[in-house]
């Protein structure tokens, strides 16, 4: 049987040649792979295009519903903080947000004083006529308008906006009488998935993604 030779590569006898580790190749961000990682219709990007303003309720929307209380009364919500920079990228590209909601609560109040949303309205027990004295007061129109809401006492909204939005944990009745569905339920990233659809809607979403990529602009987290 013949012998197999077993050769190694070196640089001194004896000594296993030392080969430099490549550098990774440079990750390209160009902008036409710059897209929302859900898949929403040509009809729905459609309505999207037009929105001026994003109204959110706030139990089951930007929270996922539960209600937490402390002996002492006080009303506590854990919100997602995905959700709240997806509504600053949004104002930050000229589309306003608001909040119509049938509770009262001090920490919505913080909440959305960092945020910097400048409508909102709290205690409606009819979110219905708070929607269109905000039309009235604000010059738009229901197409330029979106909600985005969880359970049947948004109903009388969603009939009315130009691009009606449903978590995707909302009442079935809901569900059914919106134009999209989130992937993500209330709470959990919905609110985000909202802004970053109507970014990509209006053209922006690229554009604002480049901005945390270096020579981007973004500030430092």
């Amino acid at each position: 049987m013949g012998k197999t030779e077993k050769r190694t590569n070196t640089n001194a006898p004896g000594r296993p040649k030392t080969v430099a580790a490549s550098s990774p190749s440079p990750i390209t961000h160009h902008p036409s792979l710059l897209v929302p990682s859900f898949e929403v219709s040509d009809e729905v990007l459609k309505l999207a295009s037009k929105v001026k303003l994003v109204l959110f309720d706030v139990d089951g929307v930007l929270t996922d519903a539960r209600l937490i209380l402390g002996d002492d009364g006080q009303e506590y919500k854990a919100f997602n903080s995905k959700d709240g920079h997806g509504i600053k990228m949004l104002q930050r590209n000229g589309v306003a947000a608001g909040i119509i909601t049938g509770r009262s609560s001090k920490v919505v109040e913080h909440r959305v004083r960092d945020l910097g949303i400048r409508h909102v309205y709290q205690g409606c027990k009819e979110k219905l006529p708070v929607y269109r004295r905000l039309l009235t007061e604000l010059g738009l129109r229901p197409e330029e308008t979106a909600f985005v809401g969880d359970d049947v006492v948004d109903l009388p909204i969603l009939l009315q906006v130009g691009l009606a939005i449903a978590v995707q944990d909302a009442h079935p009745l809901v569900r059914r009488h919106v134009h999209w569905v989130t992937p993500s339920g209330g709470g959990q990233g919905a609110a985000r998935e909202v802004c970053e659809m109507i970014l990509d809607a209006q053209g922006t979403y690229s554009a604002e993604m480049l901005r945390y990529f270096p020579g981007g602009g973004a500030a430092a987290p």
